[in-house]
């Protein structure tokens, strides 16, 4: 069964090397670096597209939501710092992502070494993002879901509930 919602999501780099996600293809001055569909998880069984994804505001005040990474079961920390998600090693391992390229990153904790990766499927409450970007992070204790996904989502936090939904 096809899913009931879908979007495509467009990744960019404009002239002066932003990367810009968005719903429409890139602009001219823009270069395309890749793309990438939103969609449900199982429309027979997942809330209604509309429907927001609520989640209760942990004791740390920290917001956490149940995901898998190529169906590797895991919990993310709500993270909107984090410019993309970010994966401890074991995690990442045990998912089968793989090292694309090094990289270095500038954490709370300070600089760390890191490797980026394609993550070919996330899960996070009732939504599924392919071919994400994603950061494997060897002394990451959390999976952190960062901006590269939220940012697609509108959030709200309001009385110890976030909500997130489609816009």
């Amino acid at each position: 069964m096809p899913p009931s919602f879908a979007a495509q999501i467009y990744k960019c780099k404009n002239p002066e090397g932003r990367l810009l996600y968005q719903k429409t293809p890139c602009a001219a001055q823009a270069e395309a670096l890749s793309s990438f569909q939103t969609s449900k998880l199982s429309p027979s069984k997942a809330p209604e597209a509309s429907a927001p994804l609520l989640l209760p505001q942990h004791g740390s005040g920290h917001y956490y939501v149940e995901g898998a990474i190529n169906g590797k079961p895991l919990v993310f920390m709500i993270d909107t710092g984090a410019s993309v998600v970010s994966l401890p090693s074991h995690e990442a391992s045990a998912a089968g992502l793989v090292c694309k390229a090094k990289a270095v990153t500038d954490t709370a904790n300070g600089r760390a070494e890191a490797c980026m990766a394609v993550i070919p499927e996330l899960r996070f409450g009732h939504f599924l993002v392919k071919d994400a970007e994603g950061m494997i992070v060897p002394n990451l204790r959390q999976p952190l879901l960062g901006m590269n996904i939220l940012r697609n989502f509108k959030m709200a936090q309001d009385q110890g509930e976030m909500r997130i939904s489609v816009p």
